[in-house]
């Protein structure tokens, strides 16, 4: 996360290389699924990572009925605490479709940055 906090609290500031980015992301994402394990929601953060979690009814073919997708930036943002769920999907800045999406924010942020100032 420290490759990309002064990224995620200026976005003037030049953006990290590929794999540091992929890292934070993964690393977060794996973080979520690991405090709420489950198979209720999948978070999508193309191209770096799709994980399953929320407790409930595990999903096993097609498209899952719970989802929520987002750009790696914004993933990070939520993931830190610098943006708000509710505020992300509203803006259009992440997709949550399914009665279930929204239950991940209830584990957010999961490591918390302070805002830039």
């Amino acid at each position: 996360m420290l490759a990309v906090a002064e990224w995620l609290g200026d976005e003037g500031v030049p953006g990290p290389g590929r794999a540091e980015l992929g890292a934070a992301v993964r690393g977060t994402a794996r973080a979520l699924a690991a405090s709420a394990p489950g198979h209720s929601v999948e978070v999508r953060v193309p191209p770096f990572v799709a994980v399953q979690c929320v407790e409930g009814p595990r999903h096993t073919r097609g498209n899952p009925p719970n989802v929520v997708e987002t750009d790696a930036r914004t993933w990070l943002l939520l993931a830190t605490g610098l943006l708000d769920f509710d505020a992300a999907v509203a803006s259009g800045a992440v997709s949550a479709s399914g009665s279930r999406a929204a239950e991940i924010a209830g584990w957010l942020p999961i490591v918390p940055l302070p805002s830039p100032r």
